[in-house]
């Protein structure tokens, strides 16, 4: 549940003025806990299912084919299939895929759009309440972590933005590594909140302005403003796949992915975006695939080496997917190439008897 802010307006940590903030102590006093209210019988919730897994792996053929098989509809959780113009890069489901079952939230922001995952997590939701009101099962389909945590956890509610905060700290912090000090803010939050900062790495620059955006926009340490959320917010009865075909299959998928992008017209799908007055600066346009265009776009590099580049970057990414998800609790891990398995999971979950499963072994047990 989100912390109320205090009257008094919040301290500012450090300013660069030099002048002396307002005593932190008096800012951070504990709230009470919330009341702890009782939870509904979860097999009364209406049920979702999670195919996740890192990039390549297969989620969108497994997919469309569960939802076809158990009347489903599948909700996008790819951050940057929500981009309008963005195709092929994103390897999003083609026309045709998406006409074999319903698709939701793809193709509804334009690349410099902000889009955030507080915005996913409410949309995805009103979707999900449709489908489940048309007595349909919801596929919750995609690798970005944060958007499937949104949707079925819930986000913390800090209250009040002020855009100039973070834009003062950011700006603080640059002027910070650029003396030779890149870890000054995190020191700061140290100071302030230290389990938080226990739980940031140092070079983590974002989640670092962010929980010193919360310190002085709401008055609490991010570390209590999360105790309190608790990310209990979950409406859902959940089965979480993650597909997986090992190591070596899954490079060998990237790769030849990376090549198909390419022969599908990549280069020309960057050069459209460029043309329609979206920058190689936006967001979405730094994104694997679509940054590494852009020097061959300006004629300052080879598709050559552009190729062999998303390759590399795309297995990298691959990897921080997979500890990701090694992260989440109660996720069954399957190989997409034996799909058998997974639909007799998922009709034994569907009809209220999940078994034990029988899928493929956690990364980092039997395989790295």
């Amino acid at each position: 549940m989100p912390s109320e802010a205090p009257e008094q307006t919040p301290p500012v940590l450090d300013a660069p003025d030099g002048k002396t903030s307002p005593p932190v102590s008096e800012a951070l006093e504990e709230k009470s806990s919330p009341p702890v209210l009782d939870a509904p019988d979860e097999k009364s919730l209406p049920p979702v299912v999670v195919v996740t897994g890192p990039t390549g792996s297969g989620k969108t053929e497994l997919a469309i084919a569960l939802a076809k098989r158990f009347e489903g509809e599948i909700i996008n959780a790819d951050s940057m299939q929500v981009f309008r113009f963005m195709n092929i890069g994103t390897a999003k489901p083609s026309p045709e895929e998406r006409s074999r079952v319903p698709h939701h939230l793809f193709d509804i922001a334009n690349p410099d759009e902000a889009y955030s995952a507080g915005r996913y997590g409410k949309e995805a939701r009103a979707v999900a309440g449709t489908i489940h009101g048309r007595n349909r099962v919801v596929f919750l389909v995609g690798g970005t972590g944060l958007y499937i945590r949104a949707f079925l956890d819930g986000l913390i509610d800090t209250g009040r933005v002020d855009p100039s905060v973070r834009e003062r700290l950011e700006n603080e912090q640059g002027r910070a590594a650029e003396a030779g000090d890149p870890t000054r803010l995190h020191r700061r939050l140290a100071e302030f909140d230290a389990e938080a900062a226990g739980r940031i790495h140092p070079n983590d620059v974002r989640r670092t302005v962010r929980a010193l955006e919360i310190l002085e926009q709401s008055g609490q340490r991010a570390s209590s403003v999360r105790e309190a959320h608790g990310f209990r917010d979950r409406p859902f009865r959940v089965l979480h796949l993650c597909l997986d075909p090992g190591r070596e299959a899954l490079n060998a998928r990237i790769n030849r992915r990376a090549e198909t992008m390419i022969e599908h017209g990549l280069l020309r799908e960057v050069r459209d975006l460029r043309e329609r007055g979206y920058g190689a600066e936006l967001k979405p346009m730094q994104a694997i695939g679509y940054r590494h265009m852009q020097p061959v776009v300006d004629g300052a590099d080879t598709l050559a080496n552009a190729v062999q580049a998303i390759q590399t970057d795309t297995r990298r990414f691959a990897r921080r997917q997979r500890t990701w998800v090694r992260a989440v609790p109660d996720v069954h891990w399957y190989d997409p190439r034996k799909a058998e398995p997974i639909f007799v999971h998922v009709d034994a979950f569907l009809a209220g008897s999940e078994p034990r499963s029988t899928g493929a072994p956690r990364p980092g047990e039997e395989r790295a």
